[in-house]
């Protein structure tokens, strides 16, 4: 598998670098980033702005970004003209530039996930089936991350509480929501806030160098049920997009998610 990595001066590209240079039969065929670096796990890192012209010429099967929006809607554009696959683990998309990455999955097959930790997965599946075994009991989610993460609440937090409306049969759209959009989705409290019939509070915390931590509690005729999963290590990541990555190469154009690869 030949790989490109964008974003390959930051943490999840290091990461992602790091990971390809220890499995076999991945080959890293260019690497990019958006402001000048100096060479990453031995691997060249070169100017963002080539990427079209380097997609053309190296010709590489896959490309995984971890970056911001902005510049990853670019990148999965880049290739859809290319015909490269795209494995996508940015978050914090807005509705316009999900449109924009559903556009490219029409061209080329592009996995977007939230999250690539099997053990999230696993926790999904568990969150889907404790709720519905409970569906009347108060529901709480409390993400941690890093001081230096940017969107809030945390996309794998989205995708959970998204997890939680379908069990309860009480689809919404994606994205973050306030106490003001009427939804039962309340993000931290202050003040006289007692609790409404169906509401899911949504808290997050952001703190020196944690990787990852999502907590679901469940509570009500006097028990409480937590489901919680820890990262230790942002390398989790790094190989579960490999996996991905690895599954995608040679699939037809499309929209993937990392359930899909599971």
């Amino acid at each position: 598998m030949r790989l490109a990595v964008t974003g390959a001066g930051g943490h999840m590209g290091r990461e992602v670098l790091a990971a390809a240079s220890d499995r076999d039969g991945v080959e890293v065929a260019l690497a990019v980033n958006r402001s000048p670096v100096d060479s990453v796990e031995g691997y060249d890192v070169e100017d963002e702005a080539d990427l079209p012209r380097l997609l053309d010429e190296r010709d590489p099967d896959v490309l995984v970004d971890f970056t911001v929006p902005d510049p990853s809607v670019r990148y999965v554009e880049a290739c859809a003209e290319a015909g490269v696959a795209a494995v996508v683990g940015t978050t914090g998309f807005s509705d316009a530039q999900l449109d924009r990455v559903a556009a490219a999955a029409e061209s080329t097959p592009v996995l977007r996930a939230a999250n690539f930790a099997r053990g999230v997965a696993a926790l999904r599946r568990a969150i889907r089936e404790a709720v519905a075994a409970v569906p009347a009991y108060d529901v709480e989610l409390t993400e941690t991350h890093h001081n230096r993460k940017r969107d809030a609440p945390s996309g794998t937090a989205l995708t959970i509480l998204d997890d939680v409306d379908e069990v309860r049969e009480e689809p919404r759209s994606s994205g973050s929501r306030t106490e003001s959009d009427g939804s039962d989705r309340v993000h931290g409290r202050k003040g006289e806030q007692p609790r409404e019939d169906g509401e899911v509070g949504v808290h997050a915390r952001r703190a020196g160098d944690v990787t990852g931590e999502h907590e679901l509690l469940l509570a009500g005729n006097h028990e409480v049920l937590t489901l919680t999963h820890r990262a230790e290590s942002r390398g989790v990541f790094a190989e579960g997009a490999l996996d991905a990555a690895e599954w995608l190469t040679g699939r037809p154009a499309g929209a993937y998610d990392f359930e899909d690869m599971l």
